[in-house]
């Protein structure tokens, strides 16, 4: 039986009090179950924006996706998640992930450090605030027992760490561009994708409750003119043809049955059950969402 589908929307365009909380709002009214932030210099705080979040909402969850985790210590992170949590009243996901733009860190005067050591340092942090959030001495309390935790990579040791440690296994479909300093990607072929979802699916083999798998959409139009839709891309991408961009699982463009079938079908391909969008595709992904849950 496949797992029921969940939507969140990542939220991130700067906005005063009044209009932050009537997106946080319109989110819920669409239908959106998370609401979520990234962790990027120039966007809002994360914590913060969450907890505002919540005031002006009653069900959507709120998560990050994702902490970049060079930007935070262990032991200031598990204060900010446990008020969080506390403050939202039990309605925080926690997403953590590498950092990979290296010019937010020499902006921030942080190291980056190897690959290897930015892995290194996630599993560090990851497993101190789970322990002190664990730990009943630990003050100020979460509300709930245990923050659902989201950890998002693609390479073999961030997967294994995944599967040792997440709730929710996060994919972007991309990969960093090698040398960028400032976060270009490249997005992963669907075979791309198979390879890495097959070999989380190794790590977690051993696991007594299967994780969720979310997939981050970069990309969705409801239309029945595709090619249109996806011109800008190709004018970036000059290579591509316009049957390649629209295969790749993290665009969704086409009309609204034609949008919902492949949806449906790579929850059956890969396990995508919890599905992000980004803030300027938040209206149009709606109807897709409405016939999903529809059937």
């Amino acid at each position: 039986m496949p797992r029921p589908f969940r939507f969140g929307v990542i939220l991130f365009t700067t906005a005063p009090g009044a209009e932050w909380r009537a997106k946080c709002r319109r989110a819920e009214e669409l239908g959106y179950d998370v609401i979520l932030l990234p962790d990027h210099l120039g966007l809002p705080a994360p914590f913060p924006a969450l907890v505002a979040a919540a005031e002006a909402t009653e069900r959507p969850r709120l998560g990050t996706l994702v902490l970049n985790a060079g930007f935070w210590n262990p032991t200031l992170l598990a204060r900010e998640v446990a008020t969080t949590d506390a403050l939202t009243g039990g309605r925080l996901e926690l997403g953590l992930g590498t950092g990979y733009v290296r010019a937010e860190h020499d902006t921030a005067g942080l190291p980056y450090g190897s690959a290897r050591e930015r892995v290194d340092h996630l599993r560090r942090t990851a497993g101190e605030v789970a322990r002190l959030l664990g730990s009943e001495e630990h003050l100020p309390r979460p509300a709930q027992s245990r923050v659902p935790l989201l950890i998002g990579g693609n390479g073999d040791r961030m997967l294994r760490l995944t599967a040792e440690h997440a709730d929710i296994a996060g994919f972007t479909g991309a990969r960093p561009v090698p040398g960028s300093t400032t976060g270009a990607l490249r997005p992963l072929t669907a075979n791309e994708l198979d390879e890495r979802v097959g070999r989380y699916r190794e790590f977690a083999a051993d696991r007594a409750e299967p994780a969720e798998l979310n997939l981050l959409l970069q990309f969705v139009a409801v239309t029945d003119d595709p090619e249109a839709a996806i011109a800008p891309m190709l004018k970036h991408e000059s290579q591509l043809t316009v049957e390649e961009p629209l295969a790749l699982p993290i665009v969704l463009v086409g009309p609204l049955e034609d949008l919902v079938t492949k949806v449906r079908a790579q929850r059956q391909r890969y396990g995508f059950s919890y599905l992000t969008v980004m803030e300027p595709f938040m209206e149009e992904f709606a109807p897709v969402m409405e016939r999903l849950r529809a059937r």
